[in-house]
């Protein structure tokens, strides 16, 4: 007999034996006891669900508040340091950046926290002083205040990169080098610390190689033909207002700064400029630095045409520009003498012809759109015959004789020396 059907046999002791039946009042009772343990069972297993839940949602946030990123921080922050808003951010960008500086713990914080802020829109480009582990709303009110901006550099037209003393006063005019080093000074924690000297990047504009320092192509002639002079990079940083970094290196600087003038220089029209008068577009650059420091705004256009009338006419005649001979000897004078216009030097139109080697300063827009349209005239000759700024223009060179003593007789010419 196959062994599954013994098992299926009833137990010895249980062949013959009787099978009490249950009363219904017993069913009732035991189907009401089932009832109660199964929804025992059911209401246990959600109660341990819902320990459990708690307890991992609250271990989370105990673990997060002790070793993780919080939402948000609290207090005044631990140091300062500098991070940068790119062109174009969004608010969103921004926090990230915020959030990767150590600045505010989340980048949602932040976004919370400008949410119907109107001067976050309106925040510039450029480089601002914020604090570490700061409160989001903070970050917020910091890259709203003015005072945070770091990096910011304004050159002023008719700059040049060395510093000049004036020759009667003695006052010294900062120049583009000394400029940028003092934009790069930031104070971080009670410690006034700046990035660069002048020194430094004047060697780096020297040293450096052309292409490193973003000189442009319709430029790397003439800067190459300076060799190592940091002065070849004369006129390629333009006036105006610009963003650099503190931290960066010298060249980092310059190069920056040259590629951002590039781009608006050639935004203007430089490229098509020179086409006119036949000449490339640094040299319009060269024509537009002389016409800023020769004259006066509402004259730039006449002197231009000076310029150009000098540079074709058909005897050869020099320039004989002081703004020439003065910009080698870092200096600022109306007249200069006999000695100093002797002096041989890539600059001094008293003794080579045609145009300087490298623009004198750096042009702004008004002197650049003289340049490239200058007024019609046949004048040779100009100059400045009283202290309110009143300039002769003539072709004739005994009337101009005749007006260089009317500025004498008005102390125009006077040096000083």
């Amino acid at each position: 007999m196959p062994d599954e059907w013994i098992r299926d046999r009833p137990a010895p002791e249980a062949v013959g034996r009787p099978r009490r039946t249950m009363s219904r009042t017993e069913r009732a009772r035991a189907n009401r006891n089932r009832r109660r343990r199964r929804n025992v069972t059911v209401l246990s297993v959600v109660v341990l669900v819902a320990v459990v839940v708690g307890v991992v949602f609250l271990g989370s946030r105990v673990w997060h508040g002790m070793f993780g990123t919080p939402s948000d921080y609290q207090g005044d922050g631990v140091k300062d340091v500098v991070v940068q808003v790119h062109n174009g951010d969004t608010t969103t960008a921004i926090g990230k950046t915020l959030q990767d500086g150590g600045v505010v713990a989340t980048s949602q914080a932040f976004v919370d926290a400008a949410a119907g802020n109107t001067t976050i829109s309106a925040i510039q480009p450029g480089f601002y002083k914020m604090r570490t582990e700061i409160p989001a709303a903070t970050a917020v009110t910091r890259l709203a205040d003015p005072q945070n901006r770091v990096g910011l550099l304004t050159i002023p037209e008719g700059r040049q990169l060395d510093d000049i003393a004036d020759v009667k006063t003695s006052a010294v005019t900062k120049g583009v080098f000394s400029l940028v080093a003092d934009a790069t000074c930031v104070d971080l924690d009670g410690d006034k610390k700046c990035g660069v000297t002048a020194d430094e990047l004047k060697n780096a504009a020297g040293a450096a190689d052309p292409a490193a320092l973003a000189v442009p192509v319709w430029a790397a002639d003439p800067v190459k033909a300076m060799g190592n002079d940091h002065r070849r990079i004369e006129g390629l940083i333009a006036p105006g207002t610009w963003n650099i970094d503190p931290s960066a290196p010298p060249a980092g600087i310059l190069s920056t700064l040259i590629g951002a003038s590039t781009a608006q220089y050639e935004q203007n029209g430089l490229l098509a400029a020179g086409n006119a008068e036949n000449l490339s577009p640094y040299q319009i650059l060269v024509v537009a630095s002389l016409v800023q420091r020769e004259s006066k705004p509402q004259d730039f256009a006449k002197v231009a045409r000076v310029i150009y009338n000098r540079l074709i006419a058909p005897d050869h005649r020099r320039l004989e520009f002081d703004s020439t001979v003065n910009y080698s000897l870092d200096r600022q004078e109306i007249a200069t003498t006999d000695a100093d216009r002797g002096r041989d030097t890539p600059w001094n139109t008293y003794v080579r012809e045609g145009l300087p080697a490298t623009p004198i300063c750096a042009p702004g827009q008004p002197a650049l759109a003289a340049a490239e349209s200058p007024d019609p005239g046949d004048w040779l000759y100009f100059v400045t015959v009283d202290m309110q700024g009143t300039t002769l223009f003539t072709r004739d060179y005994q009337q101009h004789l005749a007006n260089i003593e009317v500025a004498r007789r008005n102390g125009v010419l006077d040096s000083a020396r």
